[in-house]
């Protein structure tokens, strides 16, 4: 029996997915002036294994956590730890809706890699996406106006981090349940992050001025994963998509208010044609795919 689309309570949730992703996008930006990226993943992660939990437990998930395809865990949460740090090290750098831009490239990778993890065929639409989706990096980056910084690097990188994680997730959902998807995402980054940050001996402790900051990183990056995905139970991917976009729009004005961040038509531009580009590899599917990973 095939689920009716209901693409009004799909955008009711994808505004709160915007509205998360923006806030993790704020939060990052204010807690990168005291700790670096490896120790803004330590603390994000502990908030985050312990709002699952307590759901979890509130909510009668518990029996769903089993330690199983524990190898495809690690691979799906390594790829994520390292698109995640790239992109709070882009957002400390860039403007923001530079580094919104990149992102979306995410399904445009995802398209690329899975014929080599997933044993999937590119077809024609998918082909064309990829080229158009390319087109759109390149005026987003525009490597003729200016040398690729480390900034514009780790923003296109966190992109197909982000891609692998997608694709490694899209394996894991055949067996495992969401809340099992997530205790492990949020306890192996924690080990990931405490090994890195604690190999000296010391680990820092944020300022008591920016423990807000900490707790609301902790917060919307739970509920942009859970808003993105009932926005995708509830329409398919190429309906959610265009509404994915606004969030574009929305961090430029942002970027201008909060960071004097001139909004560059260009980049929105270039936003454009990846949109485009994964409306048109998405449309081609009968499936409801993701179209995009939250950070």
């Amino acid at each position: 029996m095939t689920t009716p689309t209901r693409p009004l309570a799909a955008a009711l949730w994808m505004s709160g997915a915007i509205a998360s992703f923006t806030l993790l996008a704020i939060a990052g930006r204010a807690m990168s002036v005291a700790l670096d990226t490896f120790e803004i993943m330590l603390y994000r992660s502990t908030i985050g294994l312990i709002i699952v939990l307590i759901a979890g437990r509130a909510l009668g998930l518990w029996p769903q956590i089993r330690a199983r395809r524990m190898g495809l865990h690690l691979m799906r949460n390594l790829a994520h730890f390292a698109g995640q740090n790239l992109w709070l090290y882009a957002i400390a750098v860039l403007p923001l809706a530079q580094v919104f831009a990149f992102e979306f490239t995410t399904p445009i990778w995802g398209l690329l890699l899975a014929p080599l993890l997933l044993g999937e065929r590119i077809t024609v639409r998918g082909l064309a996406a990829a080229v158009i989706g390319f087109a759109g990096i390149l005026v987003v980056a525009r490597p003729d106006a200016a040398p690729l910084s480390p900034g514009l690097i780790a923003a296109a990188l966190c992109a197909v981090g982000f891609a692998l994680s997608l694709l490694f997730t899209k394996k894991l959902t055949t067996s495992e349940s969401l809340v099992s998807i997530m205790v492990w995402l949020n306890a192996m980054q924690l080990v990931f992050s405490l090994i890195v940050t604690g190999h000296d001996g010391h680990i820092p402790v944020p300022p008591v001025a920016l423990w807000h900051w900490m707790g609301l990183i902790g917060v919307t990056g739970l509920t942009a994963h859970v808003c993105l995905t009932r926005a995708l139970q509830l329409a398919p991917a190429n309906i959610v998509m265009p509404m994915d976009f606004a969030r574009l729009p929305v961090i430029a004005l942002v970027g201008l208010l909060l960071y004097g961040e001139a909004i560059d038509p260009l980049i929105l531009l270039g936003g454009a044609l990846i949109l485009v580009a994964n409306w048109i590899n998405l449309s081609g599917h009968a499936d409801r795919q993701p179209g995009t990973t939250a950070p």
